[in-house]
């Protein structure tokens, strides 16, 4: 390994040393451990050691390929203590107002949605609904007209044939108008008994199903 390589080498550490610290105190920012249980703060530790040491491992491959020595622990442990004298405040005041502004964007974003789409479109259906439903029940009071009116119609036509029929029903002789209101009076009976029937029927069913 040449000079040049070295010295490339233990700039990059000195450099992954600051970044380190960087990283670990954004992830304790977004960690909150005293919130957090022991095994999720244990996890979480492990897999962000994990992948600090490979990435890491990646830069010192990309510039010597993977040769490690020891000033470079050296190296590393400098850019950290670097970073916590003379870049540690500043970093954090540079996050906190990324954190900040990210929040106030995602804030605006939502209310602009909410104002600009999610409520045009909620006016918008509501607003259909309504329509239809009054328009509903226009047609069904139309409908409804319409239907009486039909009724009422057929009543006037079709009484003068119910005086006709009454007239002579009146003049049948009275054994024939018996014999047709006892035909009368069995079929309703049927009918009434067939009611019956299909009401026990389904009375047991429902004792059945419950």
């Amino acid at each position: 390994m040449t000079l040049t390589i070295q010295f490339y080498t233990l700039l990059a550490m000195i450099g992954m040393g600051s970044c380190f610290g960087a990283a670990l105190d954004t992830y304790n920012r977004f960690l909150k451990r005293t919130k957090r249980r022991a095994w999720f703060v244990f996890l979480n530790d492990f897999l962000f050691w994990v992948v600090q040491g490979l990435i890491i491992f990646y830069v010192l491959f990309l510039i010597n390929e993977g040769e490690f020595r020891f000033y470079l622990f050296l190296a590393l442990l400098c850019g950290f203590s670097a970073y916590q004298a003379l870049l540690k405040k500043s970093y954090h005041k540079i996050l906190e107002a990324f954190i900040t502004s990210v929040i106030a964007t995602a804030k605006f974003m939502r209310k602009s949605f909410q104002l600009l789409i999610y409520q045009p479109i909620k006016w918008l259906v509501t607003g259909i609904v309504f329509l239809i439903f009054g328009i509903g029940k226009v047609l069904f009071s139309i409908v409804k007209w319409i239907i009486r009116l039909i009724f009422i119609t057929l009543k006037v036509i079709l009484r003068p044939f119910f005086w006709i029929f009454l007239y002579f029903w009146n003049k049948l002789p009275n054994a024939v108008t018996k014999n047709v209101g006892k035909f009368y009076n069995e079929i309703t009976g049927i009918f009434i008994k067939m009611k019956k029937f299909i009401k026990v029927i389904v009375v047991k069913w429902r004792s059945k199903k419950i």
